[in-house]
């Protein structure tokens, strides 16, 4: 390497802190590692440090990194072509639309509209919820991320949408269930379930059940606290819609493809939507991607109306090709049924955490998708930093790092949603820096 090649890797922290914006973070003084490759379950930075990813990215790197199939998939696609228009047909673009169809929750299989990620596709899925229904207003929850952009940042129920305010017109928001921060004031999972359904019971009676077009909801909370909801809570939701009209869509931007033990959550819970929107795990994020599965019975109506949408990177082949490839390794290496293996596996691991350590208030999951919500007083289940707050515990997430070990979080939840390839023994090396760190949060 010459002396100026030299310099020239030398300053990509430099550069990275001069040139570019790094997404919800004040700029000024980070030093992030700057990540050059990355192999199976762990990541490398310019310095030869070695990193385990031990939240896929952010809930995405579901194969891990450089699959093999992958990476030869996409290369030789680019060999091929490497664009072609959305309103021409393309192999590839077929026969991922086809996979996903195969794999949905409906038995009449789906048609699929590409997008290049999940804010945009949650967009799209309104849009043709409108158009379906002929209704306006849409129900989205608090709590919630469905992206960042004007009409994704509108729907999304948590600060990050107040840049956009005031936002697309017609989004009206309403409390889900939460039993460990019940916004019903109960502890009991039953309990909270009832309140909750008579609370949009209530929101649809004051907004007009006829003039509802959608429901929008990740079946399991993403990057707010990774919330399961009490057993029961999305049958009664699909039972609510369907009397009403109003159709159901579930954000499967961090659950789709094989994050909870089944292709969609919807499979993991037995309830079945009228579209899913997705992206993150159907290239495990090797190109970008996202798209809407609308359900045949309701697709077939843009046989004889216009489709209300369209984008120049609809169905990239590149992406086309990675997603093709993502899937067939899901089948052959049986990694949607991974998922609930590693269930029982962090669960054990998460229990220990808990027995050890008081500033674990609870570790709350499903499948490979897990998170870990941290307190200052069990009992009153205060949080070591309040959510939403000006406080963050980007030094304890700074700790890690420097550890040898990458996890995403947001305000108090740290969430554990490692590669679905992940071995025993790299589940035991990321569980044991993750100890070692609450054990210096404890003190």
């Amino acid at each position: 390497m010459t002396a100026s090649l030299r310099k020239i890797k030398d300053d990509f922290s430099a550069l990275h802190e001069r040139h570019v914006l790094t997404p919800w973070v004040a700029q000024a003084g980070r030093k992030p590692p700057v990540i050059e490759r990355g192999e199976g379950s762990y990541l490398y930075d310019d310095r030869g440090a070695r990193y385990l990813d031990f939240s896929a990215g952010l809930v995405a790197v579901n194969l891990g990194h450089a699959h093999p199939a992958v990476v030869a998939a996409i290369a030789e696609q680019a060999g091929r072509i490497a664009y072609a228009p959305p309103s021409l047909g393309n192999d590839r673009r077929a026969m991922l639309a086809r996979a996903i169809s195969d794999i949905a929750p409906w038995d009449d299989g789906c048609r699929v509209f590409f997008t290049t990620g999940g804010g945009e596709a949650n967009e799209d899925a309104i849009k043709f919820a409108r158009t379906l229904t002929g209704r306006h207003k849409v129900l989205a929850a608090y709590r919630s991320f469905h992206g960042s952009a004007p009409g994704a940042g509108t729907l999304t129920g948590e600060n990050r949408r107040w840049p956009n305010e005031p936002g697309i017109p017609g989004v009206v928001r309403f409390f889900a269930p939460f039993p460990y921060r019940s916004p019903f004031y109960t502890r009991d999972p039953r309990e909270e379930t009832d309140r909750a359904i008579a609370h949009l019971e209530e929101i649809v009676r004051y907004e007009g059940g006829d003039r509802i077009a959608a429901l929008l909801i990740e079946p399991v909370v993403g990057a707010n606290g990774v919330i399961v909801y009490p057993d029961g809570y999305l049958a009664l939701v699909r039972e609510l819609c369907t009397r009403h009209g109003i159709l159901l869509i579930f954000d499967e931007v961090m659950t789709g493809f094989g994050r909870t033990g089944e292709p969609f959550a919807a499979q993991r819970f037995g309830v079945t939507p009228d579209a899913i929107t997705f992206a993150k795990g159907v290239t495990s994020a090797y190109v970008p991607l996202g798209g809407v599965a609308v359900r045949e019975s309701l697709a077939k109506h843009f046989d004889t109306h216009t489709l209300p949408s369209g984008h120049t990177f609809s169905g990239h082949p590149l992406a086309m090709a990675a997603g093709v490839a993502t899937l067939q390794a899901y089948r052959d290496e049986e990694l949607f049924a991974r998922a609930r293996e590693l269930e029982r596996r962090l669960r054990e691991r998460f229990d220990a955490l808990q027995r050890a350590h008081d500033v674990v208030g609870e570790a709350r999951g499903v499948g490979a998708f897990f998170g870990l919500e941290l307190v200052s007083d069990r009992a009153t289940r205060e949080p070591l930093v309040s959510w939403q707050g000006t406080q963050t515990l980007q030094g304890f997430f700074n700790d890690l790092l420097a550890d040898g070990l990458y996890l995403y979080g947001r305000y108090n939840v740290a969430i554990v949603s490692p590669p679905l390839t992940i071995s025993t023994d790299e589940l035991d090396e990321g569980f044991a820096i993750l100890d070692a760190a609450l054990a210096r949060l404890n003190a």
